[in-house]
């Protein structure tokens, strides 16, 4: 009865929390990144804009759930590449593209039709260039990465397409593979445990849990570049797996 209560204070208390920090926060950082923006170029101004995006998603993830929830980053990359990158993750729960703001890089997530649909953070996510792989044959998809590629900005992807049922780790899709083969950017693979329960499968309600994000070692366009789509996407998700089992402790390094 105790753990139950607890459990509804803490649900009751993120949601408040969410709503008054989404009230507020959206427009302060709205409102600053667009004073900034008319003294700054365009393309500085969508770097803003992107990190006032990834400041909110850290807000949300990582401070208005603590101590309940708590959240830790690690990059085990030790090469000294600056990217941009192609971060492939897995899928475990709807609050993965909020933790995607962990990651100190300025990026796009590649996402369904539904984020687009959501209120304020529809507008927002189509605003800051974010890609609907549903909305588009994959040429148009495919050129849109690479600009923003080109242009500094990282691509973040789950291949799985859905979250997992289970946490098993799902099927890949070869889209974003594709374009790692076509313009030629080291592909990052990025392993997520622990959020399973935040939120479970087919509800809303939060549980506390401790969630790590690891950064593996990328892999260069060198490494891959004789792979087909269908090898490369299995490749990584091999290596995402193997990831993901160390984090739990089902294998050892």
């Amino acid at each position: 009865m105790k753990e139950a209560l607890k459990l509804i204070c803490f649900n009751f208390i993120f949601y408040i929390l969410f709503i008054l920090f989404s009230l507020i926060g959206i427009p302060v950082f709205s409102a600053i990144v667009a004073f900034q923006s008319i003294f700054i170029s365009h393309r500085n101004g969508m770097k803003k804009f992107r990190r006032a995006i990834s400041w909110y998603g850290l807000g949300v993830i990582r401070f208005l759930p603590f101590p309940f929830v708590r959240v830790f980053y690690k990059d085990l990359d030790t090469t000294d590449c600056k990217g941009p990158f192609i971060f492939t993750c897995n899928h475990r729960s709807a609050s993965d593209p909020f933790l995607m703001a962990c990651i100190p890089y300025e990026f796009v997530q590649v996402v369904n039709i539904w984020p687009f649909k959501l209120p304020v953070l529809g507008f927002m996510a189509r605003f800051a260039g974010y890609l609907s792989i549903r909305e588009m044959p994959f040429e148009e998809f495919s050129k849109k990465a690479t600009d923003l590629l080109n242009e500094g900005v990282s691509i973040v992807a789950f291949p799985e397409g859905t979250r997992s049922a289970d946490g098993s780790l799902g099927q890949f899709h070869s889209s974003i593979f594709r374009v790692a083969l076509k313009s030629g950017y080291p592909v990052a693979p990025v392993c997520i445990t622990g959020n399973e329960n935040l939120p479970a499968r087919g509800t809303l309600l939060l549980k506390p849990g401790t969630i790590r994000i690891h950064k593996l070692p990328h892999l260069k366009f060198e490494d891959y570049k004789d792979l087909t789509p269908f090898k490369l996407k299995n490749s990584i998700r091999q290596i995402i797996a193997d990831g993901i089992e160390v984090m739990e402790g089902k294998k050892s390094l």
